[in-house]
């Protein structure tokens, strides 16, 4: 079968900086079980260029193919842009088959469905396998009813298949590599550079983030075949960075050191970027050298806040002494570390934000990244949150780095201001400063001197979009236990007298950990289909409109919310 994955643009800053992205590997994932099943395969990358947002849909009818997968690492934010080029391709290529993966639509599948009557079926959870015996079904003509872990329409009626099995071997599925030019992917300042992953899922409870929920458990690859393969893609493809997707490969200390010594017996000079707990770099502080030699120059910490109700409110399951003792031993084995801190869990106030300033420069990490919570439905938190008000409609726009949720004391403008402020005063402290100018190591200085350009830029233009667009958006919706909009002024009543429609939705959109998550599709934050109506202003509300970025740096990498 001729399949075309797509990879959409997206219009985040993060997404946007010629030479410095990186190849979507939730689709090369995807793609390598295809290719082994003798499907004829190709990638496009709407994000190398990067290209106009409608690019994509021309590129697509050319390439004629019989199955158009869509996926974006950015999910929710990125689905509407998803839903919006799956639209144009069906209405050129009628007899394509279009096909949804990632964190998002394995959620939302129902409203989807209901919504974009081209879209042939949605893959709910982890790929490799469900998406070959999807597009083997599709190929034969077979029926899709005893395919686990899908969505799709049978008699004009949505109906979801029970769920797929979790993967157990993660090396049973190889990466499919070959749909890419490594040459036109680059990062850490222009280096060749691809993302990785060791495990899928973490142990920790944290409730804003959704690892836990989606991939069910916390499993990984075997150690000595990701080293051979990492190994591998650096002697034949002259790739130098490595960006670990993982939220947590750390999690298991017996193969997190076993990879460790066999990257390093590997050896080869390359840059490591992944993500970590502090708790699992105190708790590893007898072998952090090994993650030295293996070659990791910098680590996000997600931190998520300073406060220590805070982090009990979030079930983080950390605490504000691990945080520094591992900011303190990252930096005496000379790795770089930089912490999330996110704004909004809870009420907020200027004394508030100005203890967490205070805070975050006295831990004096090398790199801060502020964000915001974003409340999604498949984490425990949107529970929590379910009465606050939101102050984004732009569903493109939750992606942890806009405010979606409001708080009552304080307005976005001045929530937005004190982030800027946190961000700035963090990376501008003289300490910061001085490892800026004269890092002994050349490597670390030069990864924090492109983390300083970066982050410059990215600044800049969140700084500048919010004064020419954000400022202006006057519209806010209330979050309620489906997302479900009603006019700000009936939130109080809503619960007695929600409308037939809004009833409906709370029953579609219930909270359920029961459905898995993958990185193989990889599309995430949007409520496709549901476009905000009766939309009521909201006195602290921005006013118009535009967007994500992964936090894990977040070229998403991702965010502590992400994915």
């Amino acid at each position: 079968m001729r399949v075309l994955i797509v990879n959409v643009p997206h219009p985040a800053i993060g997404s946007r900086i010629p030479g410095e992205q990186l190849p979507p590997l939730g689709l090369l994932c995807v793609g390598g079980p295809l290719i082994d099943d003798g499907h004829d395969v190709a990638l496009l990358d709407g994000e190398l260029g990067p290209v106009p947002l409608d690019a994509p849909v021309d590129a697509v009818v050319a390439h004629a193919p019989e199955a158009v997968p869509f996926g974006h690492s950015g999910s929710s934010s990125g689905q509407p842009i998803i839903s919006r080029v799956a639209a144009a391709v069906a209405g050129r290529l009628p007899a394509a088959r279009i096909v949804y993966g990632g964190v998002h639509p394995t959620y939302f599948w129902r409203e989807i469905l209901a919504a974009e009557p081209h879209v042939t079926a949605i893959v709910r959870g982890e790929a490799e396998e469900t998406a070959r015996r999807l597009v083997r079904a599709l190929q034969d003509g077979a029926a899709l009813d005893d395919i686990p872990g899908i969505a799709f329409r049978r008699g004009g009626e949505v109906v979801g298949t029970r769920p797929a099995p979790v993967i157990v071997d993660l090396d049973a599925y190889r990466v499919g590599w070959e749909l890419i030019d490594h040459a036109r992917y680059g990062y850490w300042g222009g280096k060749r550079a691809v993302v990785v992953q060791f495990s899928r899922g973490c142990p920790h409870p944290c409730n804003y983030c959704g690892q836990r929920g989606f991939w069910t458990r916390w499993r990984h690859r075997d150690p000595v075949v990701l080293a051979r393969e990492i190994a591998r893609l650096h002697r034949e493809h002259g790739v130098e960075v490595f960006n670990f997707a993982d939220e947590n490969p750390s999690a298991g200390r017996k193969p997190w050191k076993a990879f460790l010594e066999a990257l390093i017996a590997q050896d080869i000079r390359v840059t490591l970027v992944g993500s970590t707990r502090a708790d699992d770099i105190v708790r590893d502080a007898d072998i952090l050298h090994l993650r030295k030699r293996a070659g990791f120059e910098r680590f996000l910490m997600g931190m998520e806040n300073t406060d220590e109700a805070t982090l009990r409110l979030i079930r983080k399951g950390g605490t504000v002494s691990s945080d520094r003792e591992a900011i303190r031993l990252l930096r005496r084995h000379g790795i770089l570390l930089m912490v999330t801190w996110v704004a909004g869990f809870a009420e907020q106030t200027d004394a508030d934000l100005w203890r967490g300033l205070r805070q975050l420069v006295a831990y004096d990490a090398d790199q801060i990244q502020a964000l915001y919570v974003t409340p999604h439905r498949w984490t425990p938190y949107y529970r929590l949150a379910a009465q606050r008000p939101v102050v984004q409609a732009d569903r493109t726009k939750w992606d942890c780095e806009h405010q979606a949720l409001g708080m009552a004391g304080m307005p976005p403008w001045r929530l937005f201001a004190w982030v800027k402020l946190i961000e700035a005063v963090a990376q501008l402290r003289p300490r910061a400063l001085l490892r800026w100018a004269w890092h002994p190591d050349p490597k670390l200085r030069h990864a924090i001197r492109w983390s300083y350009r970066m982050g410059r830029r990215v600044w800049l233009h969140k700084v500048v979009g919010f004064l020419l667009r954000d400022v202006h958006m006057n519209m806010a919706i209330s979050v309620t236990g489906s997302l479900c909009p009603r006019p700000a002024k009936r939130l109080r009543n809503s619960r007695r007298t929600g409308s037939a429609r809004c009833a409906r939705s709370n029953s579609r959109m219930s909270y359920s950990m029961a459905v898995r998550k993958t990185k193989s599709f990889s599309a995430v934050p949007s409520f496709s289909g549901l476009q905000p109506q009766g939309l009521a202003p909201h006195r602290h509300a921005l006013r118009p409109m535009r967007t994500h970025l992964y936090v894990r740096y977040l070229p998403r990498h991702h965010s502590p919310l992400l994915d």
